[in-house]
Order: structure tokens, then C-alpha cells, then sequence
């Protein structure tokens, strides 16, 4: 464990690195004994910073290590989780600099836009669709403030979950209007071809299951999932590395549509 003057040492790293654009040495090895309390203390060290001299709000949640693959590499049994501020949304059809970020990649999901507040322990499946007023298609910018992406647990939930921006299509789907375990996507890259695709149910065989797992871990920390929140519950393919003058598109299947994203 890490004391208090530690964790605060180990935000403002973090901070400086993605003020920086300079990506820094892995926490496990600056901060020797960091455990996955510490990491957690430190990603709300930040986000109550961001809070403070940014103004920013916070608009929803993103689970990560949703795949069994991504856990076992990772050494855990469960995901993860990051924060959604209001300064992270991107727009379709304005291109994101490229040079914003350290190492920026990206993850297509199936979105949860909340129409209520999801109850805390005990959520179930069933409350995550009964508190869900659409699925809408998602592109996730993820970026590691650690050199190389040489993450570990501890390294990633220190860092938001490696989260750094999103950016939603227009498609909205109630979710008792498609079979959301069965989502095909394909993510089309810069010259039109397909570069990956999957199916939501890559997202711990549900994505529901994963926004259940996180109104129930967040809430051990007074912390509720609420209407009007956005979640992204895990990618359905493997991380993309981007470049600038890329473009990017997503196409969802049951109706969502596509989404994109361009980088200058």
C-alpha cells in the first residue's frame, strides 16, 4: 500500500504526462507496493482535480478487462473501471488532433445511455435494461499516460482505465428492440477495408453483465450510475492504434448503425 503523499505524487505523474504528451515509466516500478486500492485513490485524486480546475462533470462510467483474454493477461479476475467526463466527448464530423494524446488507440462498443438511476448492490441484468433508455453505437478513445503501454492493473485503473475520450454515433435503439448479446460491428479503417470485427457478446457474454458489475462496484464507494449517464461497458474487438489524417468507421448491426471518427 501506498501512503497519502505517495498517491498524490503518483496523480501528479500522471497529470504531467498527459499535459506533457509524455508518456512515463510504468507506477509499478516508480511506486513499488501500488495495489489496486491505491490505483483506484489515485484515478479519484485525479478526477476530483479535473473536477476542480477544469469545471468538468462527470457524465458516466467505462469498464475495461471486459474479455477473459484481456484478464488473464492482466492477472485479474474482473474488469476494471474509469471515468466519463464531459470534456472527453468528441463529435462525429470534427476531426480530434492526434497530437492531444501520448499513444492514442481506439475500441468500438455498445453504449448504455441510462433513462434512470441504476440501483447500487445487488444490480442484476434485469435492472441494467429496465434503467436503460437506448444502446447507441461508440467508438472509445483509449491512450496511456505509461511509457509503451507497458501496463499492468495497478498502472491502468491509476490512469482512468486508459480512457481518454469517446465519440457516439446518432443510431438509438431501445435495448428490448434487439438482441444486444448478438451485435456484429466491423471497424473500417483509413482505406475503406475492414481492420477488425466481433460481436457484443465478447463483453463478458453480455454487455448488460458489465454495467451490472460496475453499479455494483462503484456503489462500494457511494457512487450510483444515474439517468442521463452514458456507459461503456467493454469493446467487442481488439484496440486500434490511430495516426492523424486517419478516419475511422464503425458499423453496428440490430440497428445501430455507424459511427466514426477522424483524426487530424
Amino acid at each position: 500500500m501506498l501512503d497519502e503523499a505517495e498517491r498524490h505524487a503518483a496523480a501528479g505523474v500522471l497529470r504531467a504526462a498527459e499535459r506533457d504528451r509524455a508518456p512515463v515509466a510504468p507506477l509499478r516500478e516508480t511506486f513499488p507496493g501500488i495495489g489496486t486500492a491505491d490505483a483506484y485513490a489515485i484515478q479519484l485524486l485525479n478526477i476530483a482535480w479535473r473536477e476542480r480546475t477544469r469545471g468538468e462533470r462527470v457524465t458516466g462510467h467505462k469498464v475495461g478487462l471486459s474479455s477473459p483474454v484481456m484478464q488473464r493477461m492482466m492477472g485479474v479476475d474482473e474488469p476494471d473501471y474509469g471515468h466519463l467526463l464531459d470534456g472527453m466527448a468528441l463529435r462525429e464530423g470534427e476531426p480530434v488532433p492526434a497530437g492531444r494524446y501520448c499513444r492514442p488507440r481506439i475500441e468500438v462498443e455498445v453504449g448504455f445511455l441510462l433513462g434512470a438511476d441504476l440501483p447500487g448492490e445487488g444490480c442484476t441484468e434485469k435492472d441494467v435494461l429496465a434503467g436503460t433508455e437506448a444502446l447507441v453505437p461508440a467508438i472509445e478513445l483509449i491512450d496511456s499516460r505509461i511509457r509503451d503501454w507497458d501496463i499492468r492493473i495497478a498502472d491502468t485503473v491509476a490512469d482512468n482505465a486508459s480512457s481518454a475520450g469517446y465519440v457516439l454515433g446518432a443510431g438509438r435503439v431501445p435495448p428490448d428492440a434487439v438482441d444486444r448479446r448478438a451485435v456484429d460491428v466491423v471497424l473500417y479503417g483509413p482505406d475503406g477495408d475492414e481492420t477488425v470485427s466481433g460481436r457484443s457478446d465478447a463483453v463478458l457474454g453480455d454487455p448488460a453483465a458489465a454495467v451490472a458489475w460496475l453499479a455494483r462496484t462503484v456503489a462500494a464507494f457511494g457512487v450510483r450510475l444515474k439517468a442521463g449517464h452514458l456507459v461503456l461497458p467493454g469493446s467487442c474487438t481488439r484496440a486500434v492504434d490511430v495516426a492523424p489524417g486517419q478516419t475511422w468507421t464503425a458499423r453496428f448491426g440490430g440497428g445501430l448503425g455507424p459511427v466514426s471518427i477522424a483524426f487530424s
